[in-house]
């Protein structure tokens, strides 16, 4: 493996990379394109990163990692519906606020790549654990952590591409939403 350039640091990389696909969209973000921002010569980055598969990969772990950030203290001292409809709004706020590391969470070259499972691992427990108010224990657990995620993905999605055109508070209407989803599983319990 090739040594990295000194004093050009992978999570420094990365930075670019996300605030560029923030402000430009995810495809937007090359290996010229970031090399030029870094002021740098593209071939200097394949001492990071195997291309720019190698350089997706690595930008959906970050964005992912910096996901579980947002959701983790969101859900510290709160339990139950309270600890579900903080982690929600934080999860909307992150693909509001960072929509292009939003978009390379869900745009690793290989989903089944370790690296990429562990990083999405951690976002799995911690619903898993915000979920525990609700009794819910294996394979249901689950499906409730892949029914939150299909809402929050949703929503997000939607706002992102300018779905939602009515003067109604997102935000309430989000609220709104999560309760239902709440109020679903302790029927289906």
């Amino acid at each position: 493996m090739a040594r990295p350039k000194v004093g050009l640091e992978l999570t420094e990389i990365l930075e670019v990379a996300g605030e560029l696909a923030d402000q430009y969209g995810l495809q937007e973000v090359t290996l010229a394109n970031l090399a030029k921002e870094l002021n740098i010569r593209p071939p200097s980055l394949y001492n990071h990163f195997d291309g720019l598969p190698g350089l997706r990969k690595k930008l959906a772990i970050y964005g992912l990692n910096l996901l579980y950030d947002e959701l983790a203290p969101a859900a510290i001292g709160v339990s139950g519906a309270e600890a579900l409809l903080a982690i929600s709004k934080a999860y909307v706020g992150f693909a509001r606020t960072h929509p292009g590391i939003y978009e390379a969470t869900l745009m690793a070259p290989d989903p089944e790549d370790v690296d990429v499972q562990q990083a999405g691992a951690k976002i799995v427990d911690l619903s898993v654990r915000v979920l525990q108010a609700y009794k819910l224990e294996g394979d249901m657990a689950l499906h409730a952590v892949r029914g939150l995620r299909s809402i929050l993905h949703g929503f997000s999605s939607l706002e992102q591409r300018g779905g939602f055109k009515m003067a109604l508070d997102l935000d309430k209407s989000l609220e709104i939403i999560i309760t239902a989803f709440i109020e679903g599983i302790r029927k289906g319990r």
